[in-house]
């Protein structure tokens, strides 16, 4: 399977350059995915980072369960690894006591097709005091997407 990659900009727009792994919008790869496929599928996992932020895709213990697959794990801007439990506890905590951040922007958004069904999207997320990179690994199952492992890294 070819690796391909798409990038977006901090609007969520589609940006295609010149060195995007892909190739024209027409084209299929070795996965049965074409370009516009992707693209479809960038918008969508973009739109949901940063993970455990956007309240429009829940924010009750069933929903960040739904959303996290049950072997989910991250490794946090300090290095620290965080299990599905902590991240799920923390997030509830998180909005219960409106302790929920303003809508920070992301920016620089890639995409990388891993194997059928698994992608791993990476973005620069810019909050007051500081700027990260983040990665996210989705799986699309018949539940919808899950998330699978997430990694945020100081990148000031």
């Amino acid at each position: 399977m070819e690796l391909m990659t798409v990038f977006v900009s901090a609007d969520r727009a589609l940006v295609k350059p010149a060195f995007r792994l892909a190739a024209s919008a027409s084209s299929m790869h070795s996965s049965g995915m074409s370009d516009l496929d992707l693209d479809h599928i960038l918008r969508e996992l973009a739109a949901r980072e940063p993970i455990f932020h956007r309240r429009e895709f829940g924010t009750s213990r069933a929903d960040l369960e739904r959303m996290t697959d049950s072997n989910f794990w991250e490794i946090g801007a300090s290095g620290k690894v965080y299990q599905r439990s902590y991240a799920i506890e923390t997030s509830l905590a998180r909005y219960e006591n409106g302790l929920e951040p303003h809508d920070w922007p992301c920016r620089d958004f890639t995409i990388t097709v891993l194997t059928d069904g698994l992608f791993l999207l990476s973005y620069i997320l810019e909050e007051p005091q500081r700027v990260t990179r983040h990665s996210t690994i989705w799986r699309w199952t018949d539940e919808g997407w899950k998330i699978v492992f997430h990694q945020g890294t100081l990148a000031n």
